[in-house]
């Protein structure tokens, strides 16, 4: 980027534009714009004037932005800062429909105003966004009150499903090889997109519920450029928000679709004890013994869950 010369008396008082003639100053030029897309917009949906440190951004970043014949230097830039901030928020609305639905559209807004803000995105893909969203929640709880627990369920259930999504997996283990090696010697590991969720809302059907409302899917495709902050659609009839239950959810893919899928108490326990490194002969042990049901025959009960298990591929040979 070369330096502009002063043309007249008025343009030699603006800031020249910054030179770029090593690595070094290329580096710089790309953090100063940087600071200046990734900060929060104002409440009204503008860029900030002052920097942190009280600077005025409209002098800031005149030294390396050019106006031109329509627009200012800082209303070049505010354009990427709006667009950067209203697709983050567009992700946020795309992968918790869910949470918007219990929190409603205006405190779901304000929510993950305040969480981008705690926490602004520090990965390069957009999948992780909501990676700290139920941290945030459980450390200030204000922005999900009075429907804390069942907010918390819902985050949960959602950030499993994108794990589950794209999630790294690891090559299944047999039926075969389970008959093979003795319980009390075998262990097995999980595959690492599956997410075992022990909750206190029945928020699958909840959610399933959501999905037939939705009249074009729970998602559009996304523009290019975002334009405009996200607004309430058309107001309709709330669905009724799910009922108090405890229910266990292993939330996983197969054949490259998403599913969950509830599961009984015990079955959860012996998943969850799997996950430990506990051998699936004290997994079994231990769920049933914790169990308050009875049941005269286990055997073939657990038999069928860890074939059903081995069919969607969960199971893994632990190192």
């Amino acid at each position: 980027m070369k330096r502009s010369k002063p043309s007249n008396s008025s343009s030699s008082s603006k800031p020249a534009l910054r030179e770029v003639r090593s690595k070094a100053d290329l580096l710089g030029l790309q953090r100063a714009m940087a600071y200046a897309i990734f900060r929060p917009l104002t409440p009204r949906w503008r860029m900030q004037s002052q920097l942190a440190d009280g600077r005025n951004v409209r002098t800031e970043v005149s030294g390396f932005i050019k106006p031109n014949d329509r627009l200012s230097s800082f209303e070049r830039l505010e354009i990427y800062n709006r667009q950067y901030w209203f697709r983050l928020l567009d992700c946020l609305y795309e992968d918790y429909p869910g949470l918007l639905a219990v929190l409603g559209e205006r405190k779901f807004l304000k929510c993950v105003r305040a969480y981008l803000t705690r926490h602004p995105s520090d990965s390069f893909a957009l999948r992780d966004l909501g990676s700290r969203l139920e941290q945030f929640l459980r450390d200030e709880p204000q922005w999900s009150a009075p429907r804390e627990v069942l907010a918390l369920d819902m985050v949960r259930f959602e950030w499993a499903q994108v794990l589950a999504f794209d999630g790294p997996s690891k090559p299944p283990i047999t039926t075969d090889e389970i008959l093979d090696t003795p319980p009390e010697k075998l262990r097995l590991e999980l595959q690492p997109y599956l997410s075992l969720l022990d909750l206190r809302y029945a928020v699958d059907d909840f959610l399933i519920a959501l999905k037939k409302r939705a009249t074009d899917g729970l998602r559009g495709e996304a523009s290019n450029a975002i334009e405009s902050a996200p607004k309430a659609t058309v107001r309709r009839k709330r669905i009724r928000l799910p009922a108090r239950a405890d229910i266990y959810l292993a939330v996983h893919r197969h054949d490259n679709r998403l599913y969950f899928k509830r599961l009984e108490s015990e079955a959860f326990g012996i998943l969850s004890s799997l996950k430990r490194g506990v051998t699936v002969a004290d997994a079994c042990v231990e769920a049933i013994s914790s169990s308050k049901r009875k049941h005269g025959d286990w055997a073939p009960l657990i038999q069928g869950w860890f074939q059903n298990w081995a069919a969607l591929g969960w199971l893994c040979r632990a190192k």
